[in-house]
């Protein structure tokens, strides 16, 4: 297969991959530690106005789910391209931060939050994600 290609397909295939696996680890996480009572998670208005009455705890599952979800994305992108491991490793990464900065700018969510996941969850997982996953 021509390489330009195996890397774009596989680049494509990692960020569908994590953001799978982001999706299901925020799932699970409204089961583990349920939303407060009257607060409906379905819909963004909701989200946003039952933010205030969230604790540390719900915001656990949404940080993994974007740490897990970008480090997933990361390593098979290292693992299987044919070439460019790193750089199509921290392209699928800032695709995923500019997704967690899009959340950040719109959700009312508490700033230790979004200090933490912007800095944490998508880069330094993606390169630890790069160095777990190489051949």
């Amino acid at each position: 297969m021509n390489p330009i290609l195996k890397n774009i397909l596989i680049t494509v295939c990692g960020a569908f991959v994590g953001a799978s696996v982001n999706m299901a680890i925020v799932m699970l996480g409204g089961s583990v530690v349920p939303p407060p009572s009257g607060v409906d998670l379905t819909t963004m208005e909701g989200l946003a106005a039952g933010m205030p009455l969230m604790s540390p705890m719900h915001f656990l599952f949404p940080l993994l789910a974007h740490a897990i979800g970008t480090f997933v994305a990361a390593g098979l992108i290292a693992r299987f391209a044919a070439s460019r491991h790193l750089q199509l490793a921290m392209i699928v990464s800032a695709l995923f931060f500019v997704s967690g900065l899009q959340m950040v700018m719109e959700l009312p969510s508490p700033l230790w939050f979004n200090a933490t996941d912007l800095v944490l969850a998508y880069f330094p997982m993606g390169w630890l994600g790069f160095k777990l996953g190489r051949k």
